[in-house]
């Protein structure tokens, strides 16, 4: 498992030269939303396709 900075690092590698910092950090951004997303799986705080659309259904008829 990579540190955050080795994540950061490896972002600042992958991206072209004459990126701006907006990209830098819309990069990181995205990086470290889906290390949330894994871990919340990891953890069980998901839901399938038809929970969530149950969900969505009963939040919609309200």
């Amino acid at each position: 498992m990579q540190t955050a900075k080795q994540q950061a690092e490896s972002v600042l590698r992958h991206l072209p030269d004459n990126c701006t910092l907006e990209d830098i950090q819309y990069h990181l951004y995205v990086l470290e939303k889906i290390s949330k997303g894994r871990k919340d799986i990891e953890d069980g705080r998901s839901f399938t396709a038809d929970e969530a659309k149950e969900r969505l259904a009963s939040w919609l008829a309200n």
